[in-house]
């Protein structure tokens, strides 16, 4: 089952010195994988260990409980159904280290457990020592701050009449993906944890009506510590009961998927959370079970726990992981955070990737975590043909998007995580009027041949406490004070707003093969966000979207949430995502003006902060009659309606910039136009 090497150095020809490293990891890749059918029975078996780990109730209400702890050497299941008897429920272990006990019903159809009560597994080490962990696998946690900061793992299993029914089927894989990336706890304007719910009857059709076709919800797996935005995972099958319960996620999902739009999950596979009475650290006593032991298995930076990617039984719980999410949650697709502390020994810290690819195929890599995502990718592509995966990676790995059976990650895109950075970076040490537009158009262009990207101009990231929004760049020292029309529109504001649109429209349409928003960047958000904390007093100011801002008839948050959603519906009638890269006709540095076509339209960028140009001449290959499907100067959008959007464009035939024929346009400082033929 050796990949076509051909085919990988037609992608890129520079490939070719590092063949044996791309070989090397797809034979150990194809080893697993034979190993899984060989010893599993495939993927599908494989990817469905929770139904053979942790808790399950069998037809006749009898309850199976199987645990992984190698290192016990006693273990007994305790809860509320016993009280807490640490010698009524031994469980037996078997020749793998695997404990199990079976609870026969209490009575016909009755399981001796009853629904959301507490439980634990209590174990002696080889030294004596008695310790008490949550089931690894457990589905449902909950916390009772009042009590304790540490979770209680409870036995989820609703009478068939509370159960939610999904009654939606999920939308078919989109051609071209316009992400919209949403935390539920902050999405709402009063100063709280918003839950599953408000999500639903809130937030879903904002999202609807500005014409996204996909959500990506952070922050789902139950975490330890709400400010880590998700990223201290303690329990890995527990949807987060900060939101509310399993079944109101269940019918977020189905209600989104009712909208036609789809569900990404930010799945968090790349550490885990160092806790131990609540999380997987130590959980059965030893410090390599789940994870590497020593300085290998801990993150610096993160202060959390890496998992061994070469262990069998790692492998089943990651894998089983994702086929969860999508059995029991209907999710469609995940977006793998932390992608190069995966890929690579040193996680990325301290190093400056350079683009040298023996960076990529060196001893710096790790070819386990390469080849666990291998596996991830494979299996859910065979299990799941419409599944969708985005790698978070910001080494610049190749190969990343490429199927893992023809030499590749197997990612089906890849976020653009240079070009965030490129415009903070603009914005934080330049004026404007020395931007080079060459480097702009590089940055959004710069991407692997036949790779998919997804592009943004900012995600959290940028929206955290310690950084600053686009919005907050440009506007922050007055966003306060003149966003309302019945303040006089300063030089300021004018600037922010005319930027905002054009930042966003260009990286849109020449950045990538996917779009990607955080929620409320969308109208300009006027504050960063930032989690209650003992640094800001435990509060949940920050922690939260001003929605009363961009409903306020007179603020002018409303025009960029205008020329948002006209921006992505006027994606989803032309296709630009779906269609080849943007050929750029011009990049003018003392005009400031890019021009490129994609998708059959032309796209006018007007950068300069004080040129106009009535009669600009721009080429374009298709000769015809052309006419302006989008301006970001219409009023409706913040604009100064300077330019007269019923205009008619005849193209002359002769050659200009490379292309077959020209026509001219009006285009005011600060301003863009998206052309269409009639």
């Amino acid at each position: 089952m050796a990949f076509d090497e051909k085919a990988v150095l037609d992608l890129d020809s520079w490939l070719e010195p590092f063949l044996p490293a791309i070989t090397h990891r797809h034979q150990a890749f194809i080893k697993w994988k034979n190993t899984i059918q060989e010893h599993e029975g495939g993927y599908d078996s494989f990817t469905q260990g929770f139904l053979k780990f942790g808790l399950n109730v069998r037809e006749d209400a009898s309850i199976v409980y199987r645990e992984w702890a190698p290192n016990a050497t006693e273990a007994v299941f305790i809860g509320d159904f016993n009280e807490w008897n640490r010698t009524s429920h031994p469980l037996k272990k078997n020749q793998y280290g695997v404990w199990e006990i079976t609870l026969p019903p209490k009575s016909p159809g009755v399981c001796a457990i009853p629904h959301d009560s507490k439980l634990k597994i209590s174990m002696i080490l080889p030294s004596g020592e008695r310790i008490e962990r949550l089931p690894a696998w457990i589905r449902r946690v909950t916390q009772d701050l009042s009590v304790s900061p540490v979770y209680d793992a409870r036995f989820w299993n609703p009478p068939p009449e509370s159960r939610y029914v999904f009654k939606n089927k999920a939308p078919p894989k989109p051609s071209r993906l316009r992400i919209y990336e949403a935390h539920v706890g902050i999405s709402s304007s009063e100063p709280k944890v918003a839950t599953y719910k408000e999500f639903t009857a809130n937030t879903l059709p904002r999202i609807k009506a500005l014409g996204y076709n996909s959500i990506q919800l952070m922050a789902i797996m139950e975490h330890a510590y709400y400010a880590s935005f998700g990223y201290q995972v303690t329990s890995f099958f527990a949807a987060s009961s900060r939101y509310g319960i399993p079944e109101d996620l269940k019918e977020l999902i189905d209600t989104a998927h009712g909208l036609g739009l789809v569900v990404l999950l930010d799945v968090v596979h790349s550490h885990a959370c160092k806790n131990v009475l609540d999380g997987l650290n130590l959980f059965d006593g030893s410090d390599h079970q789940y994870f590497h032991e020593g300085s290998k298995g801990r993150h610096e930076l993160w202060d959390s726990r890496l998992f061994n990617y070469g262990s069998h039984e790692v492998l089943r719980f990651l894998l089983s992981n994702l086929r969860f999410w999508i059995d029991e949650y209907q999710i469609d697709g995940f977006r793998f955070d932390g992608v190069t502390s995966m890929m690579y020994l040193h996680h990325g810290i301290g190093t400056g990737f350079s683009g040298g690819y023996h960076e990529y195929f060196g001893g710096g890599v790790d070819e386990e975590g390469v080849v666990y995502l291998m596996l991830a990718n494979d299996a859910l592509h065979t299990l799941f043909p419409n599944i969708i995966t985005i790698a978070e990676d910001v080494s610049g790995m190749p190969l990343l998007s490429i199927p893992a059976n023809t030499g590749g990650i197997g990612f089906d895109y890849r976020l653009s995580m240079a070009i965030p950075d490129k415009w903070i970076k603009l914005l934080k040490h330049e004026q404007d009027d020395a931007w080079n537009m060459g480097d702009i158009v590089h940055t959004l262009t710069n991407r692997r041949y036949r790779e998919k990207s997804i592009a943004y101009a900012e995600s959290h990231d940028q929206a955290l406490v310690g950084d600053k929004t686009i919005a907050f760049w440009l506007m922050d020292k007055e966003m306060y004070t003149n966003m309302s029309d019945l303040t006089p529109l300063t030089p300021i504001i004018s600037r922010g707003l005319a930027l905002h649109k054009m930042i966003r429209l260009i990286v849109h349409a020449l950045g990538g093969e996917g779009y990607l928003n955080f929620e409320g960047n969308e109208f300009g958000h006027p504050e960063w966000l930032d989690f209650p904390r003992e640094g800001n007093g435990n509060s949940f100011h920050y922690a939260r979207r001003q929605w009363n801002v961009v409903d306020d008839p007179i603020l002018r948050y409303r025009f960029l949430n205008n020329f948002d959603k006209a921006m992505q519906h006027l994606e989803e009638e032309y296709n630009w995502l779906d269609s080849s890269p943007a050929w750029v006709s011009l990049k003018h540095e003392g005009d400031k003006v890019v021009v490129f076509e994609r998708a059959g339209l032309l796209f006018v960028f007007n950068f300069h902060p004080t040129n106009s140009f009535p009669d600009y001449r721009v080429g374009v290959d298709v000769a015809g009659e052309y006419k302006i499907v989008l301006s970001s100067d219409d009023k409706h959008y913040g604009g100064f309606e300077n330019i007269d959007v019923n205009a008619k464009f005849t193209t002359t035939p002769l050659e200009w910039n490379g292309r077959k024929n020209w026509l001219h346009v009006y285009i005011p400082p600060r301003t863009s136009i998206v052309l269409a033929k009639v």
